[in-house]
């Protein structure tokens, strides 16, 4: 039984001497000077002076990912390591990105001295988590991959986003651009990037059963 048992956890890990990754980096166009006029609801007044204006057109908001895993089922459980959080702070949601594995669950705590109302209508997952004060806090499991727009009820201006991927292998670029999906194994793969303000693409990439393929993206 317990040779069993060691064959089985060798079967479903990826060994490093075996696995491949892609690699490359992330570029992205300047983006034009934003309108930072405030404008909240009418008759609302439950409003910070100066809500914060979360930068948009950063290369780290940037997320690359693949559809699959060469010999590994679509609907196996990814394993969770951390429960992100997609927070409200200064009216803005901080991070203005979050991603995580389809069956992930996300944090959305509040941090303001007012009232949040978060929702999403978006059709891979629906949900409002009604009115809550600072200090208190809801979670929202997403068993589905797809993009999920969020906003508040009562802040026009607070906007972010949420990226359900189908595997655990995403990465986002770092500050220079550089990115790395790593633990791969060999095969063919469906990769794809994404950014919230540009537009997305996709590519077939064959990995190797060792080292790393290079591939440039470039948002327009």
């Amino acid at each position: 039984m317990r040779s069993i048992l060691i064959l089985a956890l060798a079967a479903c890990c990826v060994s490093p001497a075996t696995a491949g990754s892609i690699r490359g980096s992330v570029r992205v166009p300047p983006m034009p000077p934003r309108d930072a006029t405030f404008r909240p609801y009418a008759g609302r007044a439950s409003s910070l002076p100066a809500p914060a204006q979360p930068p948009r057109g950063r290369v780290t908001d940037a997320v690359l990912f693949v559809d699959a895993i060469p010999g590994r089922s679509p609907e196996r459980p990814a394993a969770v390591t951390s429960r992100p959080q997609l927070a409200q702070r200064g009216q803005a949601f901080e991070p203005r990105v979050v991603v995580l594995a389809a069956g992930g669950e996300v944090d959305f705590p509040n941090f303001d001295p007012i009232y949040h109302n978060v929702f999403s209508v978006s059709p891979r997952k629906r949900f409002d988590l009604g009115k809550y004060p600072r200090g208190q806090s809801r979670t929202v499991q997403f068993p589905k991959p797809g993009l999920i727009n969020v906003f508040c009820d009562i802040h026009s201006d607070m906007s972010a986003f949420i990226l359900v991927t189908p595997t655990a292998s995403w990465a986002r670029p770092k500050a220079d651009g550089h990115y790395e999906l790593t633990a791969l194994p060999a095969g063919r793969y469906h990769l794809r990037w994404w950014h919230p303000d540009f537009t997305a693409g996709e590519a077939d990439i064959e990995v190797p059963a060792a080292g790393a393929v290079e591939f440039e993206v470039e948002f327009r």
